[in-house]
């Protein structure tokens, strides 16, 4: 859990940054296409083509295009539909989405890590819950889109990770997972993008080059290599204490108006669910080791 962690505290910082100096400012399209272009120059000369097979280098573009890509593709299309509160509120929706794709993967139905993730969902929908408006339903699949997205990279990049018999850093192998990201970006700018709306502030480009290097770069390596070391459940609990994370730094450091009785229930809940899943997850190997 170290890892998933660590990155939930960068990015709680990363959607204030993109909220702040971003949003509106600079073109969506082009935000996503240089944080991807610049996530993938970092592990770019750690590259040992030669070292992986073609199958599973294409595996693994295959994640980065669903995981990073299309999920940021689906993420920013559903603002045009939906209020930033409610596009929020749909998110917590991952952790569902985690586990029922895993299951669906093993064709069984597993009751406990859907308990856990269903238990996060209550807590972030208890932070995030305000009033929709009519009209929402586009907006609504787009953002489901985006979290089976985000949900299916997760699992497939952990899986593909357990059954690889390669015994090599995945540092050495990750920089396809951008190379395909990078693909989906660069069609979505080249279809979508607006050129007028480049960053024209130092300060938007810092952010940005943050973002892409970090954020982008170093935080999806660690989010992904934290999943192959914690359970699904765990990991479905995870997707959602950045909801409580993100307020807490708006709240701290930006100053933007929380209401802090509801990040306090919320939050607990999620951390309840995340003790639940550990519980008994430590002791279904428990049994296993006695038996």
């Amino acid at each position: 859990m170290q890892y998933l962690l660590a990155v939930t505290l960068l990015w709680a910082f990363s959607f204030s940054l993109i909220g702040v100096y971003l949003a509106g400012q600079v073109d969506a399209w082009f935000s996503v296409l240089l944080r991807i272009a610049l996530a993938t120059l970092v592990f770019l000369p750690f590259l040992k083509p030669k070292s992986l097979k073609p199958k599973t280098a294409l595996k693994l573009m295959l994640i980065g295009a669903i995981q990073l890509g299309c999920m940021y593709g689906f993420y920013y299309q559903s603002f045009l539909y939906l209020s930033v509160p409610e596009v929020l509120l749909f998110t917590v929706m991952t952790p569902i989405y985690v586990t029922l794709v895993n299951d669906l993967i093993e064709r069984r139905f597993n009751a406990q890590f859907l308990l856990s993730a269903f238990i996060a969902t209550l807590g972030a929908v208890a932070i995030r819950y305000q009033g929709i408006d009519q009209g929402f339903i586009t907006g609504f699949l787009l953002v489901q889109g985006a979290n089976l997205c985000f949900a299916s990279g997760q699992v497939g990049y952990k899986r593909l990770m357990a059954k690889s018999s390669l015994q090599l850093e995945q540092s050495t192998v990750f920089a396809w997972f951008f190379i395909g990201a990078l693909l989906v970006a660069l069609l979505g700018f080249a279809l979508l993008g607006n050129a007028e709306k480049l960053p024209t502030t130092t300060t938007q480009w810092g952010v940005l080059i943050y973002l892409g290097t970090i954020a982008s770069g170093v935080g999806y390596f660690a989010w992904n290599k934290g999943a192959t070391l914690v359970n699904v459940g765990a990991l479905a609990v995870a997707n959602n204490l950045l909801i409580p994370a993100g307020i807490a730094v708006n709240l701290l450091i930006w100053n933007h108006d929380a209401d802090v009785l509801r990040l306090s229930i919320g939050a607990g809940i999620i951390i309840a669910a995340l003790a639940l899943n550990e519980r008994s997850w430590n002791k279904r190997k428990a049994k296993l080791s006695a038996s």
